[in-house]
Order: C-alpha cells, then structure tokens, then sequence
C-alpha cells in the first residue's frame, strides 16, 4: 500500500526558496505595451503620429532587427501616413513581392544608385502621376539595407528613387556613417514631397515637427 511521505518543513521551506528564487530569475518580466506602436507604455510614441494624406503608396520593408529598436522611425511614419504597408523580413522572396505588388502602380525604390545597378532607368512619364506610384523603402542601416538588396533580387531590378536635394537630418539618436544620410521618415517624407510636386513639401512640415518630439523622447532615456 503507497505510503504518504510528509516532509519536514524546514525542507519544505528549503525547496520552495531554492527554486522560487530559480522562477524569479528565469520568467520574463513582460511590460505592458501599447497596442498601436507595439512599444513598452512608459515609452509609448502615439503623441507624434500626425496623419498625412499621402497621394504615392508606401511599402516599408523593415529588417527585423529594426522592429523593437527604441530608436526606430519606421513605425511612427507608418502609423501617420494615410497609405502605407509594412512587411518585416530580410529577404523578399519574389510571390511575396508580387503578392505585395499587386495594382496598376509604378513601383520605385527609394535607394541611391550604385555603379553596379542593374536597375531600369526611371520612366518620368509614370512618375507624373503619384497618386499611381508605389514607393518601397528599406528599413535598417546601411549594411542592413544593402542585405536586404542582395537577399531580395526582385527588389534589384526595381527603378531606383534617388533624393534630388536630401535635406539636413535631425536624426540625433543614431550616427550616419556617410553626409546626407537620414532615418527612414525622413528620406520618405522628401521621397514623397519630390514626387508630388512643387508646394507639396510643406504638407509634411507637421509629421517632420513632430518627428522632432520623437527625438527629443528618446534623448531624454538616455543617460546622462
């Protein structure tokens, strides 16, 4: 017949400090995060997202080490632009693209040329009407954007949109590695305003100022 074993006490106790304190270092603790820009509450950036009527689509591309990087401007572009899309990936296969592709739109990257572009020459014809064009920004450094590239062969032989005039940045979180590089909502803001047009720059002065306050956010969580 079994036989019940009651254990003293003190090893009772004994076993539950041991592995209590074990629970205690290895359970994640989990804060709560906002729903809308999938950052922690006490961090949350909803305050900047200032809604732009945008007339070219946007697909934003986002590396994945990008996602839960505090200093990422993706994510507010995304939210405050009226047509936009975002997939997080670091190599595109070519159903996916054209699955993300689909419509009647001329689709361009956002991307400098290289001496190694094996890219289409833009149509200016196409490029008249934004309101007809998809934009695809990379979201990630230098390096990791130019893996993504080379990952994603389909996103080579798309039509290159480089800046005409690439403005000062006031991306004071992160450190450019190359004069005239901006965050990702920065070069899409004048990627967009080139493309509509004369005037239209101003449309995006709101989202720009309130970018500001999103730097100035994460300025003040580091320490000093």
């Amino acid at each position: 017949m079994p036989m019940a074993i009651k254990m003293a006490a003190p090893a009772s106790l004994a076993i539950e400090k041991i592995f209590g304190s074990v629970f205690e270092r290895t359970l994640p603790v989990t804060r709560p995060h906002c729903i809308a820009c999938l950052r922690p509450q006490g961090a949350c950036i909803c305050e900047w997202v200032t809604p732009v009527a945008n007339e070219a689509e946007v697909l934003i591309l986002q590396h994945p080490l990008e996602v839960d990087h505090a200093k990422n401007s993706a994510r507010l572009l995304h939210l405050s632009l009226s047509r936009s899309r975002m997939l997080v990936g670091e190599a595109f296969g070519e159903r996916e693209l054209h699955d993300s592709f689909k419509g009647p739109r001329y689709t361009v990257l956002l991307y400098p040329q290289t001496p190694q572009d094996e890219s289409p020459a833009l149509d200016a014809v196409q490029l008249k009407d934004p309101s007809r064009v998809r934009l695809v920004v990379l979201d990630g450094t230098w390096r990791k954007s130019r893996k993504m590239l080379h990952l994603s062969p389909l996103l080579r032989l798309l039509p290159r949109l480089s800046l005409d005039d690439a403005p000062v940045s006031n991306y004071l979180i992160r450190k450019a590695h190359e004069p005239g590089q901006l965050s990702t909502l920065e070069a899409t803001c004048a990627a967009l305003a080139q493309l509509e047009g004369e005037g239209s720059a101003e449309k995006y002065q709101p989202l720009l100022k309130a970018f500001d306050g999103f730097v100035a956010q994460q300025l003040a969580f580091v320490p000093k």
